[in-house]
């Protein structure tokens, strides 16, 4: 078991999130409407497509973290509860084991988060995939999709550099 094992509310939460995860994020956007209307009052724009792109964020990034927590080395954990830790110094123990795999699964969530937001910005969150869709497709400018397709690639580009140094810079294997 690990700490504050508690089956029936993981299988529900593991339930949801892979629900979430499942459900292509162009489909969630336009699902999810009603409920960002709900929240922002409006269904359409920036502030709607932030309920759609927080829950599918979430679900993705909470089962990265949730691989990333299951691959840590029992022992370690075992060794902490052993020597009487506390809860909060078992956390302790879980995030500086897992760190560099946690700040990989961040880069990967970033960079998917990039790629969500450019979707939503299609369907009318504004946004450089606006830019790219509503000035540079539907008007057939093909330079401003490039345009913003290489300023995307960029994005991601640096999002990866930084997340592969900060790995590398806090690993200790």
């Amino acid at each position: 078991g690990g700490v504050l094992e508690n089956k029936v509310i993981f299988w529900i939460l593991d339930k949801i999130t892979s629900i979430f995860r499942a459900v292509p994020f162009i489909i969630l956007l336009a699902i999810m409407s009603p409920l960002s209307h709900l929240i922002v009052k409006t269904s359409i724009g920036p502030n709607a497509a932030l309920v759609p792109l927080s829950f599918a964020v979430f679900a993705f990034f909470a089962r990265q973290v949730q691989v990333v927590l299951a691959e840590l080395d029992s022992g370690v954990i075992e060794a902490a509860q052993a020597s009487g830790a506390t809860f909060w110094d078992i956390v302790g123990v879980y995030l500086s084991e897992g760190l560099p795999d946690l700040i990989r699964v961040t880069t990967v969530t970033l960079i998917s988060l990039v790629g969500e937001t450019a979707m939503a910005g299609a369907v009318g969150a504004g946004g450089i995939g606006n830019v790219a869709i509503a000035y540079g497709f539907n008007r057939y400018n093909h330079d401003v999709t490039i345009l913003a397709t290489i300023i995307i690639i960029l994005i991601i580009f640096t999002i990866q550099f930084l997340g592969d140094f900060l790995t590398k810079k806090l690993s200790h294997k």
